[in-house]
């Protein structure tokens, strides 16, 4: 039995692997991310009001559209995106994760991080990756909350919003997301 278990968790981990590691011969191109950004961004904003008016208010937006997350135990996230300021791309970005403990399934999902200042964005480029969760304040806006967004109501630094979820996984969350700018 306790080779069965060992077994086991060998095996999601090399699933979790294959599934969230990136592979450079698969990697997107800068044209495709480009493409994928502007598409995410355009149905996040048809979804979402408040999402478009702070998009009309940042000074940066980095959008990942395809990001794959899977674990059994041992899990991990990845995915590529771009940074557009003033409606262009300002550079091309990868979101990793790692992450160990009660967790199964296999999902895809997007996000969209609104820099509403200069400094946060200054931040995103000051080391060489970013963790989220040490820095600058991010809210992560969730349908509700998303309704009351005003821009009296605007405080901090930085609004991450999900779309685009599929599959099934327990938890979706930033904390730990490591961000690091890419050559494409």
């Amino acid at each position: 039995m306790k080779y069965f278990h060992l077994t086991a968790m060998l095996l999601a981990l090399l699933v979790a692997c294959i599934c969230v590691c990136p592979d450079p011969a698969a990697s997107a191109s800068a044209a495709e991310i480009k493409h994928d950004v502007k598409s995410a961004l355009d149905k996040l904003y048809a979804k979402s009001a408040a999402a478009r008016a702070l998009g009309e208010k940042a000074k940066g937006i980095l959008v990942f559209p395809g990001i794959v997350k899977g674990g059994f135990i041992v899990g991990g996230q990845y995915g590529e995106g771009a940074l557009l300021e003033e409606g262009k791309t300002a550079g091309y970005y990868n979101t990793v994760q790692a992450s160990y403990g009660l967790q199964v399934g296999l999902q895809k999902f997007g996000y969209a991080l609104f820099f509403m200042t200069d400094s946060a964005l200054r931040w995103l480029d000051r080391s060489d990756g970013w963790e989220l969760g040490v820095g600058p304040t991010i809210v992560v806006v969730d349908i509700g909350a998303a309704k009351s967004l005003s821009t009296t109501t605007l405080q901090s630094e930085i609004y991450a919003f999900f779309f685009d979820q599929k599959g099934l996984m327990g938890g979706l969350g930033l904390q730990g997301t490591k961000i690091t700018r890419i050559e494409k």
